[in-house]
């Protein structure tokens, strides 16, 4: 029997690190070590302390029985799940930045001259919008002493023309053998029958757009002779699925600025930073030293790193936004992105670099392997078990954590807290309970089977490349992806009224227990509503640099005037204060472009919309504003309040729509 003194003393605990969240901020210094390692160690401690409790106090007691057998394969998931967890809070607890160290050493070369760059754009299929803009980024780099080549493996006559008249480099190869690896070797082997071979190598996929100061800034770090690559942040000038979908393009982060804001510094204090393709610079001399990209993976930026450091070069990591890339627009996209990823990390595994192999890597880069095998093997299938381990009570009135509430509240909850209120101050608030779940359970069957199938199996899977671009300017309802999650979704709700409004597992005379199964069946019904959401992808107007004012000098019917411009695409801006009819032509004054031709198109409620009409060289310049420029795309931490009022927004469109 759980006595009210034993429930309050739990609920103490809860009290105290809300009233410890309240203080803390204000002495918190996430770039002090001490400070990291104080909050983290406490999360350990109470990783520890729940894991034990988990499995000393609320575990079936052994017998061939299906208690039993439920019972210890969740502890087990979370045991698991615990040690990546633990893994990662080690990695935390330090933290490291480089912009100091590249102003230092700026232009460290001398007047011996600029070292000379080839940088490598590789495509497949991508559109000549998408290619433009990265192809014109490029030869805008501040670097003078560059190359740009475009490795085209799909071998299309119509970028060859454009790379000849955009004056750039142009290759292509027979076949497709090694894919990405095996198109860049194909690169690097012409490369280095030249009498001069370049200094250094740098990658951009087909989508990154580099910021002006790419090169330089990642040069600087190369003063150190050991370094055989630097690796640069990948952020996105576009919202991925799950911001779009759920309406927080705004107010929440994309998924992948946790890790390269937070955690590649945090690796880069240990000396594991890892290459991630694209942004990314590398010593030509290093790449000779190695062969080449290794083809052992199809996620061969990983194993670059550890090939170069099975060789005695170093990876670092500067963190600065000197590129911007498109994230995938669409769910499939993005599901078949990470699954790929998740698959050619269980390659590296099983390899000749992995942890158990004998080769001449470090401790700390075989436990980098381990880190991410965790992560990518125990998140998602924990995800998916959460989700089906309390069906296993309403339907079988199987209890798989026989515990009190009390002691969940006590074990778990500050456990809980005190995880979100410890990663929430080293991330700037990227840690929101439900969109993080929704993130992991969008994809969380195709990559787990991707782990686990990778890891008995690592070869002989197909794999898709990511497309980019494309029409989205429909509502398409991700049927095949929803319907797992509607049939979850179903068999909870219903399960839940069985229990709940029937006496088929006498809920109301199972215990305290039935509390610890019913907020976790009705977290589980958040999170699935939340996915089938998240399942339906919203059109996507033009991408624009900002929806900011910005005065403007417009001409237009025999008027020159400066007009509020709220709005601007490649091909189209909106004007706000003054109304033209439809078809005045004129011309519109943009910063950094010049003097752009341009006709109305439509009245609206405060002004006029306008059709831009820029000539090659002011299209080239429009791009170079909107993508070049020394600034971070994206939001970088959450607006809470903003994300709430975004979402409460989305699901309200969602009910107009329905009804």
């Amino acid at each position: 029997m759980i006595y009210p003194s034993d429930l309050g003393s739990s609920f103490n605990q809860l009290a105290l690190i809300l009233g410890i969240a309240v203080v803390i901020p204000l002495i918190f210094d996430k770039s002090k070590p001490t400070h990291r390692v104080a909050m983290l160690s406490v999360a350990i401690v109470l990783a520890l302390r729940y894991i034990f409790w988990r499995a000393t106090e609320t575990i079936a007691p052994f017998g061939l029985t299906l208690d039993w057998a439920a019972s210890w394969a969740l502890l087990a998931l979370e045991a698991l799940a615990l040690i990546g967890s633990l893994s990662a809070f080690v990695i935390m607890m330090r933290v490291k930045s480089r912009s100091t160290e590249a102003t230092d050493h700026a232009n460290w070369w001398g007047p011996a001259g600029d070292p000379s760059v080839a940088l490598l754009i590789a495509t497949y299929n991508e559109d000549l919008d998408v290619l433009e803009r990265t192809i014109i980024g490029a030869k805008a780099l501040r670097h003078p002493n560059k190359e740009v080549l475009v490795l085209d493996d799909g071998r299309r006559d119509w970028l060859r023309d454009f790379c000849a008249r955009s004056e750039v480099g142009y290759m292509r190869r027979p076949d497709n053998k090694d894919s990405k690896a095996g198109n860049i070797n194909h690169a690097l082997q012409r490369l280095v029958e030249r009498d001069s071979p370049p200094d250094y190598v740098a990658v951009l996929d087909a989508d990154f757009v580099p910021h002006r100061g790419f090169l330089r800034r990642s040069l600087a770090l190369f003063h150190d002779p050991g370094v055989g690559l630097v690796q640069t942040p990948q952020h996105f000038f576009n919202a991925d699925p799950i911001q779009h979908n759920l309406g927080v393009s705004q107010s929440y982060p994309d998924e992948q600025r946790f890790f390269f804001d937070h955690m590649q510094p945090s690796r880069d204090a240990w000396g594991i930073a890892f290459c991630c393709g694209t942004s990314s610079v590398i010593r030509f001399s290093a790449l000779q030293d190695i062969g080449g990209f290794p083809t052992e993976s199809i996620t061969e930026d990983f194993m670059l790193t550890l090939a170069l450091q099975n060789h005695g070069w170093r990876t670092v990591y500067l963190n600065e936004a000197l590129t911007e890339g498109l994230a995938p627009e669409g769910l499939k996209e993005y599901v078949t992105q990470r699954a790929r990823w998740c698959l050619g990390l269980m390659q590296i595994a099983r390899g000749s670099l992995g942890p158990f192999a004998r080769n001449n890597l470090r401790l700390r880069d075989r436990w980098s392997v381990m880190d991410s095998v965790f992560y990518w093997l125990t998140t998602f299938t924990f995800r998916l078990a959460a989700l089906v381990f309390p069906l296993l009570y309403w339907y079988g009135n199987v209890t798989v954590v026989n515990a009190q509430l009390a002691d969940v509240v006590s074990y778990f909850g500050t456990y809980y807290l005190w995880i979100l209120l410890t990663l929430n101050l080293l991330s700037r608030g990227h840690v929101v309970p439900v969109l993080n779940d929704v993130r992991q359970l969008i994809g969380a069957y195709p990559i787990a089977r991707s782990a686990i199938t990778g890891l008995i199996k690592p070869y002989g899977h197909p794999f898709s490349v990511t497309a980019k671009g494309g029409d989205r300017s429909k509502i398409v309802v991700q049927w095949r992806m929803m319907l797992p999650f509607a049939v979850m979704l179903a068999l909870t709700l219903v399960g839940l009224c069985l229990g709940v409004f029937t006496d088929r597992f006498a809920f109301f005379d199972a215990g305290d227990g039935k509390w610890v199964i019913l907020f976790w069946t009705l977290y589980n019904i958040v999170v699935l509503s939340v996915t089938l959401v998240a399942c339906v992808e919203l059109p996507r107007r033009e991408r624009h640099v900002a929806d900011a004012p910005e005065q403007v000098r417009v001409t237009f019917g025999g008027h020159d005037l400066k007009l509020w411009m709220t709005n601007l695409t490649l091909d189209h801006a909106r004007l706000r204060g003054r109304k033209f009819d439809v078809g005045t032509r004129g011309s519109i004054e943009l910063a950094g472009v010049g003097s752009v031709p341009a006709y109305v198109s439509e009245k609206s409620g405060d002004g006029v919309r306008l059709q831009l009409l820029p000539d090659d060289q002011q299209r080239a310049a429009l791009f170079l504003r909107f993508h070049a420029e020394d600034n971070t795309p994206g939001i970088s931490n959450v607006r809470m309040s903003a994300m709430l009022r975004d979402i409460a927004r989305r699901f309200t469109f969602s009910s107009a729509r329905k009804s």
